[in-house]
């Protein structure tokens, strides 16, 4: 899919797609399923940046704009984290800045170490 980590700290991961044909659908936007991934990349780059592993319980996505070229940017950070759920809040943005999606998802922190930390 060509998306990237770009930028990862506690709580807080941003990912890079550059769109190419292979992103878009019939009409000529990027396909859901691409942007969506894109912000489940981020997502799951946040909820584990802790050192402790992360699974995703509940996610869900909106659609506010197409995008049909350029680059995606998903930027995940975190609003709450307990010793078992954590919830993220992902914004995936246009080249221009614009809100492409707006996407929320819910982690279900497991009691066991990554064997790589960003903390």
């Amino acid at each position: 899919m060509g998306a990237e980590l770009v930028e990862l700290e506690p709580g807080r991961a941003v990912t890079r797609m550059h769109v190419g044909p292979e992103h878009l659908n019939a009409v000529g936007t990027v396909m859901g399923g691409a942007i969506f991934t894109l912000a489940d990349f981020a997502f799951a780059a946040a909820s584990n940046s802790h050192g402790t592993v992360a699974v995703a319980s509940d996610v869900h996505i909106s659609f506010v704009r197409a995008a049909t070229e350029g680059e995606l940017i998903a930027e995940a950070v975190e609003v709450s984290r307990g010793r078992t759920l954590a919830h993220y809040d992902v914004k995936v943005r246009d080249g221009q800045g614009r809100i492409v999606a707006l996407f929320h998802g819910t982690a279900f922190r497991k009691d066991q170490p990554l064997k790589r930390r960003c903390d």
